[in-house]
């Protein structure tokens, strides 16, 4: 009889802790699904025909859609790699549409290694002698005779006043701004090496600033290479 109690016992034991572990799981994969729109849910609304694109992978889905009429792309990363910091996420905003150029323009902000955002340590020349160049900033390009002029990027390089804004890419496919949007909490990535970064979502006003910037450049892009 008590032989049958304790198997009885155990039975049930089991059985709540089967229940507990799937409302756990469930919990788990609705708090996901819904991540997405946690975090872009203030800025869908600055763009038109907003999508997602990248779920069921790892890592942050892209929103894309459309700003003021240009094709715009907002990717959040998470960063692991620079060695001795902490891992970031970063945002990469992008304007998706084709300029007249046939070379890359890449300036990062202290440059210290890989980056899982970036290809800038692949590209073979460093652009010496910039003037009024922001401090700590490193310029490549994979071809120094068809780069675009400096003086026409130099005039947007005051963003870089911010520190959390890290890299302007220029390529022939659009133009990207990287601005780091928070870093994981120290004490659980010294003790556990946890990347926890608490709820991040995205401000409307940042994203907006970002894409005025690029749009900005992008009519600079396109008036020097059609003077009146």
């Amino acid at each position: 009889m008590l032989q049958t109690i304790i198997t009885i016992l155990g039975i049930a034991a089991a059985i709540g802790l089967a229940i507990r572990f799937a409302l756990k799981l469930m919990a788990a994969l609705r708090k996901k699904r819904q991540a997405p729109d946690d975090f872009f849910a203030r800025v869908k609304p600055l763009l038109a025909d907003a999508r997602y694109e990248g779920e069921g992978l790892p890592g942050y889905p892209q929103l894309v859609g459309k700003y003021q009429g240009h094709g715009v792309r907002l990717h959040p990363v998470v960063d692991t790699l620079a060695i001795r910091k902490l891992p970031s996420i970063w945002l990469l905003a992008t304007i998706a549409e084709p300029l007249p150029l046939t070379a890359t323009f890449d300036l990062m902000m202290r440059a210290a290694g890989p980056t899982t955002f970036s290809n800038f340590d692949h590209l073979p020349v460093t652009l010496e002698g910039l003037p009024d160049l922001p401090l700590y900033a490193v310029v490549r390009t994979d071809d120094p005779e068809h780069v675009l002029p400096y003086h026409v990027v130099a005039p947007h390089l005051g963003i870089f006043q911010a520190p959390m804004a890290k890299e302007l890419l220029i390529t022939p496919k659009g133009c990207r701004l990287v601005w780091q949007l928070a870093e994981a909490d120290r004490v659980r990535y010294g003790v556990f090496r946890q990347a926890e970064f608490g709820e991040v979502t995205l401000d409307p006003d940042l994203v907006r600033d970002l894409l005025d910037h690029l749009l900005s450049l992008r009519k600079s892009i396109l008036e020097w290479s059609s003077p009146s």
